[in-house]
């Protein structure tokens, strides 16, 4: 088990399945990503660095690309959403589209291949 497996056993019904569906994509997208953690949450890892977290707070569900340059990738797609500069909100029952949460993944994951290797900013 993993904190990613664990923090998802916590969950159940809609607010889970929109969860699981943000890992299995970027699981799609970026299958070299390892579970682990991102400053503090559990996270997808890909090289050492945090890659996307998603995390269920009392109002709404948490998307953290751990990159605003990864947001702003798609800001003019997220209307309709509450953004702050590393965080994007969402709901069971107003998920981010699958081609915008795409695209913040892979803007990420882009991020991540082209920065020089550095300790790890993960945990």
């Amino acid at each position: 088990m993993t904190e990613l497996t664990d923090y998802l056993g916590t969950l159940s019904g809609p607010v889970r399945e929109a969860v699981a569906h943000v890992y299995e994509r970027a699981r799609a997208l970026v299958p070299e990503a390892t579970d682990g953690v991102g400053y503090g949450m559990p996270a997808l890892v890909l090289d050492g660095r945090p890659l996307v977290s998603v995390m269920v707070a009392r109002a709404h569900i948490g998307l953290y690309p751990f990159s605003s340059a990864a947001i702003d990738a798609v800001r003019d797609e997220l209307g309709g959403f509450s953004t702050s500069r590393g965080t994007v909100r969402f709901s069971s029952d107003h998920p981010v589209p699958d081609a915008v949460l795409d695209r913040i993944v892979l803007a990420r994951r882009d991020e991540i291949r082209s920065r020089p290797m550095r300790s790890p900013r993960v945990g």
